[in-house]
C-alpha cells in the first residue's frame, strides 16, 4: 500500500501547513551573550528559562531551515517523562541516590511542559494518558516484568505497573496480547504544533531566530555562517540528530533514523473494534519496537526505524523514508491493528534522533571555553528536551541548582568509529534485533539471544 504523501517533513506538518514564510536569516556580523544552534526543542526551551531567569539577556538562535525542521517536528509525539538510558553506565560516574534524583527530574518534565504550554495558550492537541506498552509473545512478557521491576527500583513505585491481558486487551484490543505495561502521568502530541508555539512564545520573550542561517563552524566566542560572524560569550550546541553535519563532529553522535505513517481517520465501527479510549501512547517489547498514537481526528499513526542508519551519517531528503521502511511500518500497522487493512496510509515521513557511543544522553558547558551541548536522547526527546534546556540555562547562568549537579551533566564518552564500521555495527544490531523478533514470535520461548548479541555488537 502506496502512502498518499511521502515526505513533506511529517504529517504533523500537514496537519497544521508548513510557514509559508521563514523568519528573516541573519544580516550581517553581530554580537550577543548567547548563541544557541538549533530552533527545535531544545533550543527553545533553553532560550525561554535563559530570559526567566536572565531576561535582559541578548539572545540569538540560528536555524539551517525554519524552527521545528528537525525531530521536534516530525516525532512520534510521546510526551513520556521517561528514563530510557542505561542506568548502571551514569552509575560508573554517579551514585544511586544522584541517579534517582534524574530520574524524578525527567519524571517531572510531563507537567512542566504542559504547564508552560496552558500559560501560554499553545494549542498542541495535548491529552493527559497512560503508555501502554504490550507483550504478543513469551518472551516479550518476560521483558515486561523485567522492565516493571526495574523501573519501580529506581524510583518509579507509583508510575509504573504490569497489567494482564484482560486488562490490557481493554484499553486496546491487539491480537494475542499476553499483558502489557502501564505508564501513568504521560501525555500524547501534536509535536509540530508544540515547537511552532514555543518558537512563538520565545520570540515573545524578546529572543531572535534567524532561519536558514546555518551554522558553518564553531569555535570559542565564534560560529561562522553564510550570513555573518557571530560573537558570543556562550555558544550552545541544541542540534540533536543534524550534529553529524557540523564540521568535527561527524561521530560526535550518530544521527538514526526512525519514520512513521499515518493512517486516514478511521470510522467508528473500526475504533468500536480497537478500542482505545483513553487514548494511550501504544508500543510493544519488540526488541525493535513500535510507538503509536491515535491523533485528535482518529488516525493511528506507527513509529518504527525501519532501516535505521545511512552510511556516512547521511541524512534523509524532507523526510521522505524508503520503501522497505514503509512496508515494515505497514506490517505492524496490520499486525497490532488487523481493521485497519481496508484503509489508506495518507502519509509517511522520517527524522533523525542522536545517539552517543554509550547510548545515553547528556547536557554539559565548558565553562572555559563558553561552549555548551545538549541531547543524544535516543527518541526521547519531546520531554527530555525539556529538562535539558533547564539545566543548559543553569550551566550557562553559573546558577548552583540541583539540576547542574544530575548525573548526565558535563558527562562525555567516546566518539563513534569510522566508516564503515558504524554502518556494520548499527546494521548488523538490527539485523540481529529483527531476528530475534522473528524467532521469538515462531517459537513462542524465553528471549532470544540474538537479541542481547544485537545489543552487545553497539554496546547498546
Amino acid at each position: 500500500m502506496t502512502p498518499k504523501t511521502i515526505g513533506d517533513l511529517s504529517f504533523w506538518y500537514a496537519d497544521i501547513g508548513l510557514p509559508t514564510t521563514r523568519r528573516p536569516a541573519l544580516t550581517g556580523d553581530t554580537t550577543v551573550d548567547v548563541c544557541i544552534i538549533g530552533a527545535g526543542f531544545t533550543g527553545l526551551w533553553t532560550a525561554h528559562y535563559l530570559k526567566i531567569h536572565a531576561p535582559d539577556l541578548n539572545i540569538l538562535i540560528v536555524e539551517k531551515d525554519f524552527a521545528g525542521y528537525g525531530a521536534s517536528g516530525r516525532n512520534g509525539g510521546w510526551l513520556t517523562g521517561g528514563f530510557a538510558w542505561n542506568h548502571a553506565r551514569y552509575l560508573q560516574t554517579s551514585t544511586e541516590s544522584s541517579l534517582r534524583d534524574m530520574v524524578r527530574a525527567m519524571n517531572g518534565t510531563v507537567d512542566e511542559v504542559i504547564s508552560v504550554a496552558e500559560a501560554q495558550g499553545i494549542d498542541a492537541d495535548i491529552l493527559r494518558t497512560d503508555e501502554l506498552m504490550v507483550a504478543t509473545t513469551p518472551a516479550q512478557l518476560t521483558r515486561v516484568a523485567a522492565e516493571v521491576n526495574h523501573r519501580r527500583h529506581w524510583g518509579e513505585e507509583t508510575r509504573v505497573h504490569q497489567i494482564t491481558d484482560a486488562e490490557a486487551r481493554a484499553r486496546v484490543n491487539v491480537p494475542g496480547i499476553l499483558g502489557g505495561m502501564i505508564v501513568q502521568n504521560v501525555a500524547r502530541i501534536q509535536p509540530a504544533k508544540l515547537v511552532r508555539g514555543l518558537a512563538k512564545m520565545v520570540e515573545g520573550q524578546g529572543v531572535r531566530i534567524a532561519e536558514s542561517t546555518p551554522a558553518l563552524t564553531l569555535a570559542p566566542g565564534i560560529v561562522t555562517t553564510p550570513h555573518g560572524t557571530i560573537r558570543a560569550t556562550t555558544i550552545l550546541r541544541c542540534t540533536e540528530g543534524f550534529t553529524a553535519t557540523l564540521p568535527g563532529l561527524e561521530r560526535e553522535w550518530l544521527p538514526l533514523n526512525s519514520a512513521q505513517i499515518a493512517t486516514e481517520p478511521l470510522p467508528a465501527t473500526v475504533w468500536q473494534q480497537i478500542g482505545w479510549n483513553g487514548h494511550e501512547i501504544f508500543g510493544d517489547f519488540a526488541n525493535a519496537y513500535c510507538y503509536c498514537q491515535r491523533t485528535r481526528e482518529g488516525r493511528i499513526t506507527v513509529g518504527a526505524r525501519g532501516v535505521p542508519y545511512k552510511f556516512g551519517s547521511k541524512l534523509d531528503t524532507n523526510g521522505a523514508p524508503d520503501a522497505e521502511t514503509i512496508r515494515r511500518l505497514t506490517d505492524i500497522l496490520h499486525r497490532h491493528f488487523p481493521a485497519t487493512k481496508p484503509f489508506a496510509i495518507d502519509h509517511a515521513w522520517c527524522g533523525t534522533l542522536a545517539v552517543p557511543r554509550d547510548w545515553c544522553a547528556t547536557v554539559g558547558l565548558d565553562s572555559k571555553t563558553g561552549m555548551g551541548w545538549a541531547g543524544g536522547y535516543v527518541g526521547v526527546g519531546v520531554s527530555t528536551s525539556n529538562l535539558a534546556g533547564r539545566t543548559l540555562a543553569d550551566l550557562t547562568l553559573r546558577r548552583d541548582t540541583d539540576l547542574v549537579h544530575l548525573p548526565w551533566v558535563n558527562r562525555r564518552v567516546r566518539s563513534w568509529e569510522p566508516e564503515p564500521l558504524r554502518w556494520l555495527g548499527v546494521t548488523g544490531m538490527y539485523a540481529l534485533l529483527n531476528a530475534a523478533d522473528r524467532r521469538e514470535t515462531a517459537q513462542r520461548g524465553p528471549p532470544s539471544r540474538l537479541g542481547r548479541l544485537g545489543n552487545w555488537l553497539t554496546g547498546r
